[in-house]
């Protein structure tokens, strides 16, 4: 006999309890798609949500040197299989990128991913247990925690800032030892220069304070460290001494990056990223190598082979090597023309925000964000709600916007406090 349609639903629960009662679409990409329906509809809609790196005129900025790469890729090639790992000259390069030729490319781990949330999901999975919990600061990039989620593990927070607004250094700490006490081994995930959400690039008393805490935490266990790389290209030339501190992590720690063309080359849908080890030992590389290699297979088993051997091509050939680097100074130079005007406007505001010198986006605290963004949502200016804070992605909003930006800001935030 047929169930009675009317009663089946709360008869029929084919979905495992921990996954009936999933959310339906991303907060954010749900916000962009909302200022997209009421800008076709003829609304004059400030869009400052979504992570992408827009051009003054509201087109996508892209970089031409990628997609000269692309034209030289074989289709024979780009149409066949990746290696499960990655093509080795995509790997290479992306070490290069980031180490140069020094001795510490030397004793790299690499595996290609689909994008750095691939490289964080690699992390999370490897060198934690189910149940676990990974630590990063506490305004964070929303999918740590849905990562975290999704594997079984948890999310741990410490305290982003301290009363100066500089890194909490101490909070760090504290919170990586209780950590190490309770589960006995600690993922950090720290995400600089650039820090989604905040914009804040450690600098290298910021550094000083982490690299200690992680060698005191490595003596009550395993400790692994991932350095969130996605926006780093976008730093300014000061804010990016991050290479140093990682190697001295490596001594005591799993030192790893996430290293991700989305952002560095303007390629979001290609998801083309790798996670990077850094691993002294050479018994250790190859436990390592076999362990990501073995995750890649059974996950997403191999990446989108044209955007890797496009990317390799263009990390390799001198010549779109350069053009890559120039093309990108370019949307660096608009980026940072946006976070100059933005602190021209804001700081005479008194707005409350941690130090910005350049990157996607900028936190400003707040501790009604939910009703200062729909007070701004309402004007036909959209921004992120956060814990605490308004999330501005001035990477896709046009420095002759940030104005409105900021006055519709203020306006709300004024109206909040009454």
């Amino acid at each position: 006999m047929p169930l009675n349609p009317a009663s089946a639903s709360s008869v029929l629960h084919n979905l495992i309890p921990e996954c009936s009662q999933r959310p339906g679409d991303d907060p954010i990409f749900a916000l962009n798609g909302d200022a997209q329906r009421r800008a076709a509809a003829g609304e004059d809609i400030l869009n400052a949500t979504l992570g992408a790196l827009m051009e003054d005129d509201g087109s996508l900025a892209i970089m031409p040197s990628v997609f000269e790469a692309y034209r030289r890729t074989p289709p024979e090639r780009a149409s066949a299989y990746a290696p499960i790992s990655g093509p080795p000259a995509f790997l290479k390069a992306v070490v290069t990128d980031l180490f140069g030729e020094g001795e510490s490319a030397n004793q790299c781990v690499a595996v290609a991913t689909p994008g750095g949330t691939g490289a964080v999901h690699h992390a999370i999975v490897n060198y934690l247990e189910p149940g676990q919990k990974l630590l990063t600061s506490s305004f964070y990039w929303g999918p740590y925690g849905i990562l975290a989620d999704h594997t079984r593990r948890g999310i741990e927070t410490f305290e982003s800032f301290n009363a100066e607004g500089a890194f909490n250094a101490e909070a760090f700490e504290q919170s990586l030892l209780g950590l190490m006490r309770s589960q006995g081994r600690a993922l950090v995930i720290i995400n600089t220069p650039c820090h989604n959400p905040t914009g804040y690039s450690l600098d290298d008393r910021d550094w000083e304070g982490v690299v200690k805490a992680v060698e005191r935490a490595s003596e009550l266990g395993p400790v692994a460290f991932l350095l969130d790389f996605a926006y780093a290209k976008f730093a300014p030339e000061d804010a990016a001494h991050w290479r140093g501190p990682l190697e001295r992590i490596a001594r005591c720690a799993a030192a790893m990056v996430a290293w991700t063309a989305s952002k560095s080359f303007a390629q979001y849908g290609a998801r083309v990223g790798s996670l990077v080890a850094l691993v002294h030992s050479p018994d250790e590389r190859i436990r390592v190598a076999n362990a990501l290699g073995y995750s890649c297979r059974g996950t997403w088993s191999n990446c989108n082979h044209l955007g890797m051997l496009a990317i390799a091509e263009l990390l390799n050939d001198p010549e779109l090597r350069a053009a890559s680097i120039s093309e990108r100074k370019r949307l660096t130079g608009l980026l940072a023309e946006r976070v100059e005007v933005f602190n021209g406007l804001a700081r005479p505001e008194n707005l409350r925000y941690p130090r910005y010198e350049g990157g996607f986006f900028v936190t400003i605290f707040t501790a009604k964000a939910q009703e200062v963004a729909n007070r701004m949502r309402a004007e036909g200016v959209f921004v992120v709600p956060l814990p605490g804070a308004i999330r501005l992605a001035l990477c896709a909003t046009p420095s002759s916007s940030i104005e409105r930006l900021v006055r519709s800001l203020v306006s709300a935030l004024k109206a909040e406090q009454g």
